[in-house]
């Protein structure tokens, strides 16, 4: 079995408590980010790690959206969730690592706690930033290396369970990917002890 077969098995099984568990952090924790990121999103959208589309009711009506996750799971409790709000969306199976999409093809690429867990975030950023249109937005919400070093022990500590048995990170930076690539960051928010970080940059080729 190949790391993606595990990995993406992984998410399989635990797409059934996925909702009930992201809704614990999301009131205790993430606050208004779904809803910060989505709000942001204009023209054809891409959500990579949709998941089971928790974001789905917080776009704009006019956008057209397509989502992509790696587990057919996830994809499965998105669809019942679009068509439940009745949302219209495009979900694909596919790696955020090779995104299956042509060069300059989105708008705006959005991406909310889901580079914390995919095995090369500097390559899936990469990826995104490759689909993105001249002046299009790339919208990252997640959470990262608290600013606290007592946290930051915590959140290593915690890792050394995490990241084997779920491939869970929480000292990743996506800040630092984007501004590697050389894209201009125009909105950057961090709160929570800097636990979670929020951001907007621009493509500019």
């Amino acid at each position: 079995m190949t790391k993606a077969d595990r990995w993406r098995r992984y998410w399989d099984r635990k797409s059934a408590s996925y909702d009930a568990e992201m809704g614990i952090w999301d009131r205790r924790l993430f606050g208004d980010s779904r809803e910060w990121a989505c709000a942001q999103a204009t023209g054809e959208v891409l959500e990579v790690a949709v998941g089971t589309g928790l974001n789905l009711p917080f776009y704009p009506a006019e956008v057209t959206l397509t989502g992509l996750d790696l587990s057919s799971g996830m994809l499965s409790l998105a669809r019942d969730r679009a068509r439940a709000i009745d949302r219209p969306v495009t979900l694909r199976e596919g790696s955020a690592h090779a995104l299956p999409f042509a060069d300059a093809s989105f708008d705006t690429v959005v991406c909310t706690f889901g580079l914390c867990a995919i095995p090369d975030p500097a390559t899936a950023v990469a990826e995104m930033t490759r689909v993105l249109r001249p002046g299009g937005r790339l919208i990252l919400v997640d959470h990262v290396a608290s600013s606290s070093w007592v946290v930051r022990v915590m959140q290593w500590l915690v890792e050394l369970a995490s990241v084997p048995l779920a491939g869970e990170h929480f000292r990743r930076r996506p800040l630092k990917l984007v501004e590697a690539l050389g894209l201009p960051v125009e909105r950057r928010e961090r709160f929570k002890l800097g636990l979670v970080e929020r951001l907007v940059a621009r493509q500019v080729s």
